[in-house]
Parts: structure tokens; C-alpha cells; sequence
């Protein structure tokens, strides 16, 4: 028992400890102080927002893959059990070496301001709560050190040695509980900042306000009636109109941009005759359309949930480019967000009369802020990585020889015309269903194309044709349905679809990068 207190109370596991508690407390501090700045000023985020610049598509990926819309969440985890073995190295080097644990503290602390100030949107101002953290934090760790250096003068004695040497075990004891006691004080009010920080920094904003109170105007052209019978009968099959709720998100900020309707600019430059800036107030007075629009991501696996149909309100982004007049040559328009992404969108899509827009609001209200609030674009037909910026307030007209987008430069391509997809919602792969009549459903889309055929495979068997849900456009997604008189035992589901051109969806299986998935859906159920 001895020995094994030794090891958990020795020098070492003690300075990993003290290591831990001082980069609780640079993050916890410039959390606080972060609070009267911008969110993107806090350390974890602006790491977290470079970590994912760097990202490889193939990492990308798999995070997607792996944790779906909790990407964000697992790198968050991931972040902190990094800081946390960094952390627990640097206390033990600066217990042995002071100095050379100052230098890894005051490394670590350029990284995270070099993180910060180069972050879109962010000032030299804003490394402010990340210098005063480091800070903070190299004086919590001198102090625990202090205290563990005292150590020394209170070394262990045998098991066996006499009983006058229980003063040095007394003292060392003492010096121990004193230890645990800073350490556990400091970690205690280091949560509390961080905490108070976060409260602080939500109690500040009034753009959550803001949004509540927005009333969208009736738009000069309204979205076409859904005609009856668009969602498939089957039930459990994904709703066609997807609440905002359950909208998919994926995009690259970690903080969701807080953006005042009456700071939000756009500006139009680049390849024009004119210059535009448009404030949101000229969004309001605008001629609007709404549209229901179904978007996908570029990441959707074969057979995955990474899509999502809405109604859209918004100005066309037609409009605006007339305004600014493009000049000859110019064949992509390269959007950016307020927190650095960017996406490039064809010229020539935004032109040609589909309803590509600046959206204000999506399903009778505004947009959410981690949609985009208060505006993103919309483009029917092409991914989301090409074409729908959130938090918009940049375009440049531009040439695709001359610029490259955000992921463009990470290994995906430059454009992202969706492909046909169909995909099996009902029943769940690995699902037991009873013999005899199983009702099969699900979605698929091919925007701007249209579905004109949904087709069922069983097992190795002949293709049936689904019965197709009614169709609101060619720019949203298709319910189907499909009765299947099963007998007992595995079976495999398959589903394909044909476009409104007559192109059959390929079973040629490719992954997400660089221009989306493709393939056939099987789906396994056993048949009891």
C-alpha cells in the first residue's frame, strides 16, 4: 500500500496534476475575459477552428461518418484530452526544469493567440483573454510547484525505519494535503470561471433577442402549393418538410457567428462593372421569393441523413449580380462567411434563373443561428461546400482559375453538382420484421433534375418499380414507397433511382471526396 500511494502521491503524478489545474486555468480565465470580447477570442475555439482548417479530407470524413452532427462535440473531447497528456508533460518538465516549463507554457500560449488573431472576424484586441490566461495560468503553476519543490525537505523514510522520523512523515504529509487542497481550489474556481464566462458571454448577446423579434415580410413571390400526397405513406419514413430542429449541420464553426442585423453587411465586388453593399434593411424592402429547396452535404454517405428539404425565403442572388453587372470573363463567384469559409459557385447557376438566393428565413421564420442567421445562401442542385455559405457577407465575382474556395484547397473539388441518390428510410438496416407484407419507404433526390423512377431490388432478384410520392419540384426531394410480400429469413433491400433525364443512379460506389458519394443502398433485414 505504501508503494502504491507513492506512486499516486510521488513527484511526478503530482506535477502532471499541477500541469492539468494551470491550463485549466489559461482556458477558464480567457473564457471570462473572452465574455467581453468576441466568442471566436476564447482559446478552445479559435484551436478547435484552426484544427479544423488543417483537417485532410480524409479526416473529415471519417468524423462525419463516425459521429455525425456531434462532429463538433467529439473534437471538443478530443481537444481536451490532448490539453490534458500536454498539460500533464509540462508539469513534469517544470518541475524538473523550471525555466524549460516556462518556455513550454509560454509556447503554448503564443500558439493559442496565433490561433485567435488569425481567425476571421478577430482583432489584435481579441488576444487579449488568451495572454492574460497564459499568464494566469504560469502564476497557478509556480505556486503548485512551490509547494511540491517543499516536498524535497520531507522525503519518504522506510516502512521499517523508527518512530522518530514520524515528523517527516507528518510534514510530508502535511505538505501533500496542502498540495491536493491548492490544486483542488484552484480546478474548483477555474469551472467556476469558466462557467461564469459562458454565462456571461450568453447574457451579453442580444442577438438571440433580435432574431425573435424579426418579422419577415410577405414575399413579392411565394413558394408554389405542396401539392397533396407528397409524403410517403409508409410510416417512419422521413418528413418532407424537415423541421429546423432536425436540420442537418455541418459546417466549419465551431462558434456559432453572433451577427447585429443592423452590422451585417454584404459586399459585391470583384469582376464588376459596380460595386453593390447591401444592408440587411435592403434585404427587408427587397422583392423576396420563397422557395422550398432540399439541400444536401457533400459528406452524405450512400444512404445517409446529411439532407434536408425547407422552405426558403430570401432575395435572388440573380438580382443582385444585375445590379453589379459581371464583366466578360468572370465564370464563379467565390461567397465568405463572417468565421472564414468560403465556397465557389458557378456563375452561370446563380444566373440562370433557378432560385439561388440570399436567405433571410427558412420555414416561416428566421433563419436559426446556427443556420446561418441572418443570411446564408441557397443554391438548388449543388452541395452545400460549393454553394451554401452560411453567415454571408462577402461575394467576389471572380474566375475559377484565379481563386480557390475553402475546401477546394483541402482536396475536394471546385464544383459539386449533386448526384441522384435514393435511399432506404424504412425499415432500418439490421430491423426484424414480421413475414408476410412489409411496407419499404424512404427519400430521393436529384435537384434540378427531378426523380422520375424509384426501383427495388430483393436480393439478387428482378428491379420493381416503388410507387412515387407526388412531386413539389424538381428542386426538393421524392418520397416512394414499395409493398414487399417477404418470407422468412435474411434479406437484402436494395434501391436505385432515375432522374428526370432518364439517367439511372450509378452503382458505381465512390466515397464522399472529392464531388460526393455514389452507389446503391442495400439495407439488411432478417424476416421472422
Amino acid at each position: 500500500m505504501t508503494k502504491l500511494r507513492n506512486r499516486i502521491t510521488g513527484p511526478a503524478p503530482m506535477a502532471a496534476l499541477a500541469g492539468v489545474v494551470a491550463a485549466a486555468v489559461v482556458l477558464a480565465v480567457a473564457e471570462l475575459i473572452g465574455a467581453f470580447f468576441t466568442a471566436r477570442a476564447t482559446p478552445l475555439f479559435a484551436l478547435g477552428s484552426t484544427f479544423i482548417d488543417f483537417t485532410p479530407p480524409w479526416m473529415k470524413d471519417f468524423a462525419i461518418a463516425t459521429f455525425g452532427t456531434n462532429d463538433k462535440a467529439a473534437l471538443f473531447v478530443g481537444m481536451g484530452l490532448t490539453i490534458a497528456v500536454l498539460a500533464c508533460i509540462l508539469g513534469v518538465v517544470a518541475y524538473r526544469k523550471w525555466m524549460l516549463g516556462v518556455l513550454g507554457v509560454l509556447f503554448m500560449g503564443a500558439v493559442i493567440v496565433a490561433s485567435v488573431v488569425t481567425r476571421a472576424g478577430v482583432g489584435p484586441a481579441d488576444a487579449i483573454p488568451s495572454v492574460l490566461g497564459t499568464v494566469a495560468g504560469l502564476v497557478v503553476l509556480r505556486r503548485l510547484m512551490v509547494q511540491l519543490w517543499g516536498l524535497k525537505r520531507w522525503p519518504e523514510a522506510p516502512a521499517d525505519q523508527a518512530d522518530d522520523d514520524d515528523a517527516r512523515h507528518q510534514g510530508a504529509g502535511t505538505n501533500r494535503r496542502r498540495f491536493f487542497a491548492a490544486a483542488g481550489v484552484t480546478a474548483l474556481a477555474a469551472g467556476i470561471a469558466a462557467t461564469g464566462g459562458r454565462l456571461l458571454g450568453a447574457a451579453r448577446s442580444n442577438v438571440t433577442r433580435a432574431r425573435e423579434a424579426l418579422t419577415l415580410p410577405t414575399p413579392a413571390k411565394a413558394a408554389s402549393p405542396v401539392p397533396a400526397g407528397v409524403q410517403s405513406p409508409v410510416p417512419g419514413v422521413t418528413p418532407w418538410l424537415t423541421p429546423n430542429n432536425d436540420f442537418y449541420r455541418i459546417d466549419t464553426a465551431l462558434s456559432i457567428p453572433e451577427i447585429n442585423i443592423d452590422d451585417w453587411q454584404l459586399r459585391v465586388h470583384g469582376l464588376v462593372e459596380q460595386e453593390v453593399t447591401l444592408s440587411f434593411q435592403d434585404l427587408l424592402d427587397a422583392q423576396l421569393i420563397e422557395s422550398h429547396v432540399t439541400l444536401t452535404c457533400v459528406s452524405n454517405p450512400v444512404g445517409g441523413n446529411l439532407a434536408g428539404n425547407a422552405k426558403w425565403l430570401g432575395l435572388p442572388i440573380r438580382d443582385v449580380l444585375a445590379r453589379a453587372k459581371p464583366k466578360d470573363g468572370a465564370d464563379m463567384v467565390l461567397s465568405k462567411s463572417i468565421d472564414g469559409f468560403s465556397a465557389s459557385t458557378p456563375l452561370e447557376v446563380l444566373q440562370d434563373g433557378r432560385d439561388a438566393m440570399l436567405a433571410i428565413g427558412m420555414n416561416g421564420e428566421p433563419l436559426p443561428l446556427e443556420h446561418g442567421y441572418p443570411v446564408r445562401m441557397v443554391v438548388p442542385g449543388l452541395y452545400g461546400f460549393v454553394s451554401a455559405t452560411k453567415w454571408v457577407v462577402d461575394l467576389e465575382v471572380t474566375r475559377f482559375a484565379d481563386n480557390k474556395a475553402y475546401w477546394t484547397n483541402r482536396g475536394w473539388s471546385e464544383r459539386g453538382p449533386i448526384k441522384t441518390m435514393a435511399r432506404v428510410d424504412v425499415p432500418r438496416s439490421f430491423a426484424k420484421v414480421a413475414a408476410g407484407k412489409v411496407a419499404v419507404g424512404g427519400t430521393a433526390w436529384a435537384q434540378t433534375r427531378g426523380i422520375a423512377k424509384v426501383e427495388v431490388q430483393i436480393d439478387n432478384g428482378a428491379w420493381a418499380e416503388a410507387t412515387l410520392s407526388a412531386e413539389a419540384s424538381t428542386v426538393t426531394w421524392r418520397q416512394w414507397s414499395y409493398e414487399w410480400d417477404a418470407a422468412p429469413g435474411p434479406h437484402y433491400i436494395k434501391v436505385r433511382a432515375t432522374d428526370g433525364t432518364g439517367q439511372v443512379q450509378t452503382d458505381q460506389r465512390a466515397d464522399p471526396v472529392p464531388d460526393g458519394a455514389s452507389g446503391w443502398q442495400s439495407v439488411m433485414v432478417t424476416v421472422q
